[in-house]
């Protein structure tokens, strides 16, 4: 098979379990546990089909001015993609291209590797310290580009703004991208810095805080030159990304700030409490500023609790990798799922 000398290999990106069982708990893919708004449920059921048989706008257009709005910020300066993963692996494409390795965290979006390695990118990985935390002085060594979550994920910490100012300002010929998938979730935007550094680009996501997973919506922020070289990309790859259902529910989806934050609100209210009650039953983590917690247990090891919640149908995310493989990443679901999660593991533990 000659042929095959030829392919392009890689190690594809591997996601969370998606199972499909009756009274089944999943908490393993960070989605949100409430609908999304009811103005996009509307739409959803009042939408005329007769339009589905037209392209939708190339340029996202509404969707892309309703940001633009809600950020105050230039719609020159939005780019918006089939979800962040969407508009990182473009950001990827366009802004990662020097000889010079990428730097991310060892411990962060996995995804990232990914990607260098499908684009031909050499990366290099910097060590959070001890407690989780990014060191700036890391990326204070040649590089071809940065990028990473803001709170990061696996470990739901939060960097403070200087960190990240610091990293930025120290690189002023490189693209920094900020990952902020999670920072609705009692995070702070880094979006204010875009007014110092025309280099930083911002990517966030509908996926978590807006329920929108299943629709594919993300969205980057940056300078008027940043997303006019996206945009490059993007049509120079294809058109037409995001249908026009998406683009219809996207923009109502902002719309309705007032169930945002009521959404958000629930969910870190949430995780405030199970953060109390799984210390009481001998659990540790990092202060999480997501909608999950990575947690480990003072003497059941991680591998076993997962395997025995798995057991009862409820879905936690674990991996078997270097550092956090006596960790869970437990995603905040409706009170009623979290009580059934503390409720089972008060039993086995007991045990």
């Amino acid at each position: 098979m000659n042929w095959e000398k030829n392919v392009r290999r890689v190690v594809p990106y591997v996601a969370g379990e998606q199972p499909n069982k009756k009274n089944m708990i999943k908490l393993n893919t960070n989605e949100c546990p409430y609908p999304p708004a009811p103005g996009v449920a509307k739409l959803a059921a009042g939408m005329n089909c007769d339009a589905l048989r037209l392209y939708p706008d190339s340029n996202t257009t509404p969707l892309v001015n309703a940001l633009a709005e809600y950020y105050q910020v230039s719609p020159r300066q939005v780019f918006v993609g089939v979800g962040s993963d969407d508009v990182l692996a473009m950001a990827f494409l366009t802004f990662f291209n020097s000889d010079k390795p990428i730097l991310f965290p060892d411990i962060t979006y996995s995804f990232y590797d990914v990607w260098a390695d499908l684009y031909r990118i050499p990366y290099k990985t910097c060590a959070l310290d001890e407690n989780w935390h990014i060191r700036p002085e890391d990326y204070k060594q040649p590089n071809g580009g940065i990028i990473f979550p803001n709170p990061n994920a696996p470990t739901g910490l939060m960097e403070d703004m200087s960190v990240v100012e610091e990293i930025i300002a120290s690189n002023p010929d490189s693209i920094v991208i900020v990952d902020e998938a999670y920072v609705d979730f009692g995070g702070k935007s880094v979006l204010p810095l875009l007014e110092k550094y025309d280099n930083l680009l911002v990517v966030q996501t509908f996926s978590k805080s807006r329920a929108m997973a299943g629709l594919r919506i993300g969205f980057a922020i940056g300078s008027e030159k940043l997303i006019g070289y996206l945009n490059d990309v993007k049509f120079s790859f294809n058109s037409y990304t995001m249908n026009l259902p998406a683009q219809i529910m996207g923009v109502e989806a902002v719309r309705d700030d007032a169930y945002f934050k009521e959404t958000t609100g629930k969910i870190v209210a949430t995780r405030e409490r199970v953060k109390k009650e799984l210390k009481k039953l001998g659990f540790t983590f990092p202060d999480s500023m997501t909608n999950f917690i990575f947690a480990s247990h003072e003497s059941v090891p991680a591998e076993e609790i997962y395997q025995a919640l798995r057991r009862e149908d409820i879905y936690v995310r674990y991996w078997n990798k270097p550092r956090i493989n006596n960790c869970l990443r437990i995603t905040i679901g409706t009170d009623e799922q979290m009580d059934r999660l503390l409720s089972f593991l008060r039993e086995y533990l007991s045990k």
